[in-house]
Formats: structure tokens, sequence, C-alpha cells
């Protein structure tokens, strides 16, 4: 119980499994092995029950230009290939913050955020501008986001073109076109808490920057084979787990 609540102390809500992992070589030499780990978390009251919470952030009704979903068909084998954008809701509502994302595909590495009180577009722009001062490479790379106005506004795809990054969005409103990104939402909101806290903005982005900082280097990934987003991203070609398309109007899987 000591060597769990020591990585929960950072890590609050981090799944069993990736405590397993993590926790490997010390439970091995107290001859503790999976299923019993789960039996003693469970007699404990220690395993963790996913939470459901969802907010509406995109507005796609606008009369900024919307750009075709290019990412269906690529396979994704190396970092710096293709970044996902999402923006999400985090706070209280009394007083409510947002959170720009963009994360590499390939690795689940975030690479870029920005915590604002408004979803408007300079907000976004910052989290953007922090992913391309990490850019080591003049690889093509693909950028894919929803059809959210604030990824369609002149002054997001001015960046995007000097930066040379070619444009892809969500079509069908589908949330597993933009899969990775949801999913990277869910961990910090479900994982890290970072939704429940009513603070200034200082310390919200301090909050938010302390999690994305240990997921990014201590947070083992399922996707990654059990790789921390920083160990997968200094490798290429290898294969990830892709997002099936249950109850998807997409019969196929998507592939990031």
């Amino acid at each position: 119980m000591d060597l769990v609540h020591e990585i929960r102390t950072t890590q609050p809500r981090i799944g069993t499994r990736k405590l397993y992992h993590i926790l490997a070589r010390e439970l091995q030499a107290l001859k503790v092995g999976r299923d019993k780990f789960f039996d003693i978390l469970r007699a404990n009251h220690l395993l963790i029950t996913p939470k459901r919470s969802y907010h509406t952030t995109t507005m796609s009704h606008h009369r900024f230009r919307k750009y075709p979903n290019i990412i269906k068909e690529v396979t994704v084998c190396r970092p710096n290939q293709v970044w996902v954008s999402d923006i999400t809701y985090i706070g209280k509502r009394e007083s409510p913050c947002y959170l720009s994302l963009v994360t590499d595909a390939y690795s689940k590495k975030i690479v870029g955020f920005e915590v604002s009180r408004t979803m408007c577009t300079p907000h976004v722009v910052k989290a953007l501008k922090m992913a391309q001062k990490q850019r080591k490479t003049n690889e093509p790379l693909i950028h894919h986001s929803d059809r959210g106005v604030q990824y369609c506004a002149e002054e997001y795809q001015y960046y995007l073109n000097k930066y040379q990054l070619r444009c892809s969005m969500t079509e069908n409103s589908d949330p597993y076109e933009n899969a990775i990104a949801e999913r990277i939402n869910g961990i910090l909101k479900q994982e890290f808490m970072i939704d429940t806290y009513h603070l200034d903005l200082h310390l919200m982005k301090q909050i938010v920057a302390e999690a994305i900082d240990i997921y990014n280097n201590d947070r083992p990934h399922w996707s990654n084979h059990m790789l921390t987003p920083n160990q997968m991203h200094m490798k290429s070609n290898m294969n990830f787990r892709t997002y099936k398309t249950k109850n998807s109007s997409n019969l196929s899987a998507t592939t990031v």
C-alpha cells in the first residue's frame, strides 16, 4: 500500500494495470502477481472507477473554410508526423477555464498547451506556438482537429501555413475522428482531476503544467507498449493500438 500511495500522490487516479507495470520489480520481490495485486487493491477500496463528464466546446457553425479529414488512411509510424489538437473545459462553472492541447499522435506526448479564461483564437494559437518550438525536424507534418471556429479562423490558419503544417479536420461530428485528443482530455481530467479545481488562472496554469509534466514523463501509456509518451517520442516504427469506431458511422478502424 505504501508503494501505491507514493505513486498516487502525483497520479491520484492512475489505473491498476499501469500501477502493476510501474511496480513490477518491487511486486516481484514481494511475490505479488497481477491477480493478487488486483485483489489487494480491491480489498482496500483502491480500484479506480472511470468517471464520465462532457462539455461541448466546439462551435462548427461559422463562415470560415472547413478542411477534409486527410488522416483516415494515414499509418502513423514516427513522432511529429501527425499532431492532434482540441480544446476542453476545466474548472468550475462560476469561473471556467479552457485548456488547449496539441498532442503528438504517435507518442501521445503533449507538445503544446495553453490555459485561458476564454476560447478565443489567440489562446489556442499559443499552444500551437509551443508545439512548434519543440519540433526538431522539417519532415511533413499534419495538424488534425475538429471544425471549431478557432482552428478554422484566419489567424490559426496563418500559423499552420507559416509552420508548413497540412490541415486536417473531422468531418462527421464523430469523436473517433479525433480519438487521441479526446482520450488525452479524459486522462488529464479523470486521472489528474485538473477539472476539479476552482482557483485563480495563474494557479490553474501551474496545476496543468505539473500534470502534463508527470503525464509526459512518468505515466506509462497502454497504446505505447507501456512506455511513457517521452520514451515513445524517442522511437520510430513502433505500432500502437488504434481506436475502434464503436457505434460510429464510419465502419473502418481509425488509425490515430
